[in-house]
């Protein structure tokens, strides 16, 4: 596997490279601004990426509140623009005191791709995401206005992120039922610390059409072995940031990156390396993303595409991370598959989205 080595993104034409570019850091003056690049810093990793073979760029209005759109878009005026799949994404609203400047409505959604597009110095995106879910908009408003926006030549096609799986199914098939532009991509969070999209998400994306983009891999640093827990449990070395608001520092999180240190000292790559090696074969799974603040940092993630791990090692992976099942999902499992058909049932299938062999005597 290689960066130019290039995927179709769903039910689609369109291809993309196994690691997206994250541009999330692009920056130094907004949310991020701590964990952020300057603009010479974030030039290093985006010229590499792409040098690299690497086409898949992912960014948000929300990230630095602009500032990545716009380096992103003067990287890009440079030249090489068609040779890009630039993805972006709208919910979040940047104007306080305007209730419209943010949601998921079709009045934001405009509103926003336009501010989007001129940051970035483009006439269109490749592939536009709802970022996140505002538990108000209805799925119909939300489908219509992506095909009003294709069919505008604004975007080429549309995607969803971090939505219930109910929600996504929704709006794909109201665009299958009305002829609409259908969604082609879902980007969730997705590593061996949080594996919760298996439950529904991976089945319902091969189902419907929609790959996979998974952000967060690395848990915010927690899989490259950035953290060590110290006599307390707690990280030995703590940033501010990230790690901390998300509760990764957790009993069991550190059994799993334990686990990950000792694969990676067998296989003699990074413990970061390993992870993405990890979520890059997951069933579903078409791209990954991957964010650095120095050239040297992706360079090391891309070494994630040189090998494949061995079936015991990702067995042991698995064993450690597997997250317990819930109802109603312990009762797809061997058990009461065997009892529903009669027949003996592959033990290939998992406590989640079992691919289920049957004999039916």
């Amino acid at each position: 596997m290689s960066l130019d080595q290039y995927y179709l993104l769903g039910r689609s034409g369109l291809r993309v490279s196994p690691f997206a570019l994250g541009t999330m850091t692009f920056g130094i003056d907004g949310p991020y601004g701590a964990w952020g690049s300057s603009k010479e810093a974030a030039r290093a990793v985006f010229d590499r990426y792409l040098a690299a073979g690497g086409n898949f760029i992912d960014t948000a209005d929300l990230y630095q509140r602009g500032t990545s759109e716009s380096l992103l878009g003067e990287f890009i005026a440079d030249g090489g623009r068609d040779r890009l799949v630039l993805t972006s994404k709208y919910s979040y609203n940047l104007s306080e005191r305007d209730p419209n400047a943010g949601g998921n409505g079709r009045k934001n959604m405009i509103r926003a791709v336009e501010a989007s597009l001129k940051r970035l110095r483009t006439d269109y995106l490749d592939l536009y995401l709802l970022h996140t879910w505002d538990r108000i908009t209805p799925a119909e408003e939300v489908a219509r206005a992506f095909d009003d926006l294709v069919r505008a030549g604004k975007i080429r096609y549309a995607g969803l992120s971090d939505v219930p799986a109910w929600y996504a199914a929704r709006v794909q098939t109201y665009a299958e039922a009305h002829a609409l532009a259908p969604i082609v991509n879902l980007q969730l969070q997705y590593s061996l610390v949080e594996r919760g999209i298996e439950a529904e998400f991976t089945s319902l994306a091969t189902n419907l059409g929609m790959g996979i983009t998974a952000w967060s891999p690395l848990a915010s640093g927690l899989l490259s072995g950035k953290y060590r827990p110290n006599s307390d449990g707690d990280a030995g070395r703590l940033a501010t940031g990230a790690g901390k608001s998300l509760s990764l520092f957790t009993e069991r999180n550190w059994k799993i990156v334990g686990e990950l240190e000792a694969v990676a000292g067998e296989l003699g790559r990074s413990m970061a390396q390993v992870a993405l090696q990890w979520v890059l074969t997951r069933p579903g799974v078409t791209s990954v993303i991957v964010g650095a603040t120095r050239p040297e940092q992706l360079e090391d993630n891309l070494g994630a595409l040189d090998f494949r791990l061995p079936p015991e090692l990702l067995r042991r992976l698995d064993e450690a991370s597997t997250p317990p099942a819930t109802t109603p999902y312990t009762m797809f499992g061997d058990r009461y598959q065997a009892s529903l058909h009669g027949a003996a049932v592959s033990d290939r299938s998992s406590a989640y989205a079992p691919p289920i062999q049957v004999a039916v005597g």
